[in-house]
Formats: structure tokens, C-alpha cells, sequence
């Protein structure tokens, strides 16, 4: 079992910032790759970020490509989520997710575990 918890969430303006963390207790965190998804009001859960459990290999979705940056401290057992640029389209709650498969995936299916998220809105 992987137990994770996110946090930094909160309410910001159109064009500010946001750094999302998200903790790992559990199984060796570094096994793991982890990705960040969100879901908006009446919207169904979308892929935002991933990152290999290495920390080598990185890719977003296209709606937050060169705004945001996901990493990780695998010897804090935490990965982040750096957004710039926040728009009120970003307005949504944020999850992370763990997936046992070391590779970057976008698919929701293929992470085995996902924190409780963190409201993330975003004024116009």
C-alpha cells in the first residue's frame, strides 16, 4: 500500500502561482511513477503530468505544457507540481496518483494508488 496525501491547494489570481505537493508514505517511493490529474466541476478526472519513477522522464498535457512543472525528491518521498501562468480554466481539484509501472503513463487505469486531493481555484 501507498499512502498519499497533497497538499497547496488554496486560491489564487488569473496569472499567479501554485506549488502542489504531494507526500508518500508506504511502499519504497521511488518504485513508483507518480502523476498529477485533475477534475473540474461536472468534467471527468484529466491527465495534467507525469513523472517516471526515476525522475528522468517527464510529460504533460497539452492544456498546461510550459506552465507547469512536475518533479520529485525521492529521498523526501514527495513529488510536486509547479504552476505559473494559472488561468481560471485550471480551477479544479487536484490528485496525485502511483503507479507501480516505472515508465510516464497518462492513463488513469494504469496508477494503483491516488491521494484524496487538493482544491486548486483560480480567480478571474
Amino acid at each position: 500500500q501507498v499512502q498519499l496525501v497533497e497538499s497547496g491547494g488554496g486560491l489564487v489570481q488569473a496569472g499567479g502561482s501554485l506549488r502542489l505537493s504531494c507526500a508518500a508514505s508506504g511502499r519504497t517511493f521511488s518504485n513508483y511513477a507518480m502523476g498529477w490529474f485533475r477534475q473540474a466541476p461536472g468534467k471527468e478526472r484529466e491527465f495534467v503530468a507525469t513523472i517516471s519513477a526515476s525522475g528522468g522522464s517527464t510529460y504533460y498535457a497539452d492544456s498546461v505544457k510550459g506552465r507547469f512543472t512536475i518533479s520529485r525528491d525521492n529521498a523526501k518521498n514527495t513529488v510536486y507540481l509547479q504552476m505559473n501562468s494559472l488561468k481560471p480554466e485550471d480551477t479544479a481539484v487536484y490528485y496525485c496518483a502511483a503507479g507501480s509501472r516505472r515508465a510516464i503513463t497518462t492513463y488513469s487505469a494504469l496508477y494503483d494508488y491516488w491521494g484524496q486531493g487538493t482544491q486548486v481555484t483560480v480567480s478571474s
